[in-house]
C-alpha cells in the first residue's frame, strides 16, 4: 500500500493461495485467477465433490466437520519488503496505536465546550453511544474492504473501489467528495493549530512552523517504513498518555464531584456532530486491512482496542474539565471554552495543554495523511506497492496553502464536516455498502459478516445518522 512507503505490497502466489497444512502450487502467470476467492472457490468445489476437505478464504479457526476437513487461512496475502523480500506482517500493537493515534486529535479539545450545557453524565452516555456507533461503522468498512480484496485479488483497496463495487457510480461520487472534503478540512485544522503551538514554543513565523510540521511528518509518512511509522506513532501515543496524565493530575485537584451529576439530555443533539468527529478513524481501516493481510479477527481487535483508548481519554478529559469549572461564563450569546477558563485560573495547565494538543494533532495527522494518500493513489489508478510522490504532494500541499491563506477556514469547514460529512461518509455509506454487499443478488462471499444483526443493525446505523443530519438541517436552516 502506498501508505507504507518502503514496504512493497508484493503478494506471492504461494503465500496468497496456500493454506497452512498443504502446499498449493501457484497458478500459471499466463492464466492468472480472476480473484483470490474465485480460485479458492474452484479448489473448494473440486475437493468437496470428493467429500474430503474444504478451503475457506478467511483466517478463522474451524474444527473438523463431518466427512471433510476445513483448512485455516492465516491471511489473504503476504506483505514483502522490497529490499529483503522477507514477509513483514503488520503487528496488532502497531495497528491499535495507529487507530488510537488517528482518533485522538483536535476534536478532544472541543468536547468540553460542546458538552458543558448537557453536563458530564449526559455527555458520557452520548460518548459511549457514539463510540459504539463508530466501532460498528468501522467494522462494516473492514468487512466490505476484505471482501473487495478477495474479489479483486489485491490489497490496497480504498473506499473508492469499495463504493464502486457495491453502490456503483453514485456511491463513488458520494465517497469521493465526502472523503476528500473531510480529510482536507481536518488536515487544514491540524496544520493551523500545530503551527500556532510551534510558533508560541520556538518563536518563528507561523508560515515557517506550518511548513516544518508538514515537511517533517509528511516526509516520515512518505519515506518511512512500516516499522518506523509504527514506532514513531507509538512514541507519540506514549507522549499523549504521559501529558494527559499530568494534565489530569494538575487540573483534577479542584474536581467537584457534584458537578459531574449534571444531566441535560435536551442539549445532547448539539454535541453529537463534534463527538462523532472526535471518533473518526475509519479512514485508516483500509490501511489496517492491508497491513494485517486481510486477517479480520486482528482487524476487529485493532479497531475495538484502538478506539477504546480514546473513549477512556475523552471521558476522563471531559470529567476533569467540566468538574473543575463550576460557573460557566457567558460572553454575549456564546459560552467561553472551559479549557480557556481553566488556563486562566491555573498557570501550569497552559503548557501541558499545548504539549498534549501538539502530540494529539501529530498522531492524527499521520493517520489522515496515510489514509488520504492511499485514497488518492487508488483514485488515480496508481500501481499498488509503488511509492509515488504525487499522492503525497496532493495530500500535503493543499492543506498547507489553505492554512497559510486563511487560518479561520478551519472553523467553518470543521463544523460542516462534523455535522454532515462524517455522518454521511462514516455513518450512512458503510451501512449502505454492507447492505448491498450482503444482500445483492448473486453474492456468495465466503467472508462471514463481521457485524451481527443483519438488516436491523444496518437500518439502525443508517437511520440514526440520517436522523442527526436531519435535525441539524432543521436547526441550521429553519427560520428563526
Amino acid at each position: 500500500m502506498a501508505a507504507m512507503a518502503s514496504v512493497l505490497r508484493t503478494q506471492t502466489p504461494a503465500s496468497k493461495y496456500a493454506p497452512r497444512r498443504q502446499h498449493w502450487p501457484p497458478p500459471s502467470p499466463l492464466h492468472p485467477p480472476h480473484s483470490i476467492c474465485s480460485l479458492i472457490q474452484q479448489r473448494r468445489v473440486s475437493v468437496t465433490r470428493r467429500g474430503t476437505d474444504a478451503l475457506r478464504c478467511f483466517s478463522q479457526r474451524k474444527q473438523e466437520a463431518r466427512g471433510r476437513e476445513v483448512y485455516e487461512f492465516e491471511r489473504l496475502f503476504s506483505n514483502l519488503n522490497q529490499s529483503t523480500l522477507r514477509r513483514e506482517p503488520g503487528s496488532l500493537s502497531s495497528a491499535v496505536l495507529l487507530v488510537a493515534g488517528t482518533t485522538v486529535g483536535a476534536g478532544i479539545l472541543a468536547i468540553p465546550a460542546v458538552t458543558q450545557e448537557a453536563g458530564f453524565l449526559a455527555s458520557a452516555v452520548t460518548c459511549i453511544c457514539c463510540w459504539v456507533f463508530m466501532v460498528v461503522t468501522g467494522l462494516l468498512i473492514a468487512e466490505v474492504n476484505v471482501r473487495t480484496m478477495c474479489e479483486l485479488g489485491s490489497g490496497g483497496v480504498s473506499l473508492v473501489s469499495m463504493a464502486k463495487r457495491t453502490l456503483g457510480s453514485t456511491g463513488v461520487q458520494v465517497a469521493c467528495w465526502s472523503y476528500i472534503f473531510i480529510h482536507y478540512a481536518l488536515l487544514v485544522a491540524y496544520v493551523t493549530r500545530s503551527s500556532e503551538i510551534l510558533t508560541n514554543f520556538i518563536g518563528i513565523p507561523q508560515w515557517g512552523s506550518a511548513t516544518i510540521f508538514t515537511l517533517l511528518l509528511g516526509g516520515i509518512c512518505y519515506s518511512g517504513s512500516q516499522r518506523l511509522i509504527g514506532a514513531i506513532n507509538g512514541v507519540l501515543v506514549l507522549g499523549i498518555l504521559i501529558s494527559f496524565a499530568a494534565l489530569v493530575g494538575v487540573a483534577g485537584g479542584d474536581l467537584q464531584w457534584d458537578a459531574l451529576l449534571k444531566a441535560n439530555f435536551q442539549a445532547v443533539p448539539f454535541s453529537i456532530p463534534i463527538i462523532a468527529l472526535s471518533f473518526v478513524y475509519q479512514n485508516v481501516v483500509p490501511v489496517l486491512c492491508t497491513d494485517l493481510e486481510g486477517d479480520l479477527p486482528r482487524v476487529r481487535a485493532a479497531i475495538i482496542l484502538g478506539t477504546a483508548i480514546p473513549l477512556v481519554l475523552f471521558l476522563t478529559w471531559d470529567a476533569v474539565i467540566l468538574g473543575s469549572i463550576s460557573n460557566h461564563e457567558n460572553v454575549g450569546d456564546k459560552i467561553v471554552d472551559p479549557i480557556q477558563q481553566l488556563q486562566s485560573t491555573n498557570g501550569i495547565v497552559g503548557p501541558i495543554v499545548q504539549v498534549f494538543s501538539l502530540l494529539a494533532i501529530a498522531t492524527s495527522y499521520i493517520g489522515f495523511v496515510l489514509g488520504l494518500s492511499d485514497f488518492l493513489a487508488d483514485l488515480l489508478k496508481l500501481p499498488v506497492g509503488q511509492n509515488k510522490p504525487l499522492p503525497y504532494a496532493l495530500t500535503l500541499i493543499p492543506p498547507l496553502i489553505l492554512s497559510l491563506l486563511d487560518p479561520e477556514i478551519f472553523f467553518k469547514a470543521l463544523d460542516f464536516a462534523g455535522t454532515y460529512g462524517v455522518l454521511v461518509l462514516f455513518g450512512i455509506l458503510p451501512a449502505a455498502m454492507s447492505w448491498a454487499d450482503r444482500y445483492s443478488s448473486g453474492n456468495q462471499s465466503m467472508i462471514p459478516d463481521v457485524v451481527p444483526g443483519g438488516k436491523l443493525t444496518l437500518s439502525l446505523v443508517m437511520g440514526g445518522a440520517g436522523l442527526v443530519i436531519l435535525s441539524e438541517i432543521l436547526e441550521n436552516f429553519s427560520p428563526r
